[in-house]
């Protein structure tokens, strides 16, 4: 039985999600496995923000559902202030509801167009919670103010707003029932360049205020320099390198960590950066390598890294890679 830690609010132990890939219509068989993510494990401290990394399909975003509960994972689990997410039941499920939220990627389409700011804002405390109208309105309004909005606009439809208007009503909507983690999902990539950043600069500023916690899924490098105290990088449903985030980029060890910061743009253009190629395309999740994941794209590829897993080694302090380059 997991026992919950004084700074860790969340804790991700071995999480597993396996898809089932099947064949025929009427007598359907199972033929094979989309090993999404696979044996993973993380924490989140309270009043910090992880960053999952990595490229498209390497199971970032199945990993934030397992937390928001929208998928049941294969095995592992997901303990948030120790408890068990997915066994929760009754009043103690309620609770979750309100305490982890979500903030995600395109604020076109996770706003309901058919609903009032005011409703959108406020659904997850009048679903939970039985709450004076007036109270609710007040709270809404308060929220709205603090993340760069008007109280009037709470009348209004999301099709009235711009992008990072949206997103704002996105984030006050989160903020709502005084949460403890926030799933943010791609949260700016959506925005204009001119918007990013003051997204980014109310995300942490609330942080600040409120101490909530973040599980930050993003492609973006510098978004994640900007907001993460710790990185989690991502390939084929594993977690290759974790690190404090300023280590990390001073210092990447994985190959395909130093391949993901070689492809990123520099800060500025006089910026020298070692270039790293890689070939070949990113194996099937359903059929993956043998031995290390990466090995059939890996430039420093061994005979070893074809024929065993490699152990996952804390080389300094917080900082642990898996690659038999170590």
């Amino acid at each position: 039985m997991a026992t919950e830690v004084t700074t860790d609010l969340l804790q991700v132990d071995h999480l597993v999600k396996h898809f089932p890939v099947t064949k025929g219509l009427v007598l359907q068989r199972t033929v094979g496995q989309v090993r999404a993510v696979d044996d993973i494990s993380f924490t989140v401290k309270r009043g910090e923000t992880l960053a999952l990394v990595g490229e498209s399909g390497c199971g970032k975003t199945t990993t934030a559902k397992m937390v928001l509960r929208l998928e049941r994972p294969t095995s592992g689990n997901v303990w948030i202030g120790g408890k068990d997410v997915h066994k929760l039941e009754g009043s103690d499920l309620r609770r979750y509801r309100e305490e982890v939220q979500a903030v995600f990627q395109d604020p076109w389409s996770s706003l309901n167009p058919r609903l009032r700011v005011r409703d959108i804002i406020s659904e997850a405390l009048v679903v939970n919670e039985k709450v004076p109208k007036k109270a609710v309105d007040e709270r809404v309004g308060q929220l709205l103010e603090r993340v760069g909005l008007r109280p009037q606009v709470a009348s209004l439809f999301p099709h009235e707003f711009s992008g990072g208007q949206r997103q704002r009503v996105a984030v006050a909507s989160a903020l709502i029932a005084n949460p403890r983690l926030i799933v943010l999902d791609e949260p700016v990539s959506a925005l204009d360049v001119s918007v990013q950043a003051q997204i980014m600069n109310l995300l942490q500023d609330l942080q600040n205020e409120y101490q909530v916690s973040y599980l930050l899924v993003a492609h973006n490098l510098a978004t994640v320099r900007y907001l993460a105290n710790q990185v989690a990088v991502m390939y084929l449903g594993e977690i290759v390198e974790y690190a404090e985030t300023e280590q990390l980029y001073e210092e990447p060890l994985h190959p395909y960590t130093k391949a993901l910061f070689s492809a990123a743009l520099p800060a500025t253009p006089d910026v020298q950066k070692e270039e790293i190629i890689l070939t070949g395309e990113v194996p099937s999740p359903l059929n993956p390598p043998n031995g290390c994941r990466f090995h059939p794209r890996c430039p420093w590829a061994m005979d070893i890294c074809s024929q065993e897993v490699p152990i996952k080694r804390e080389l300094t302090p917080g900082h642990m890679v898996a690659c038999h380059l170590y």
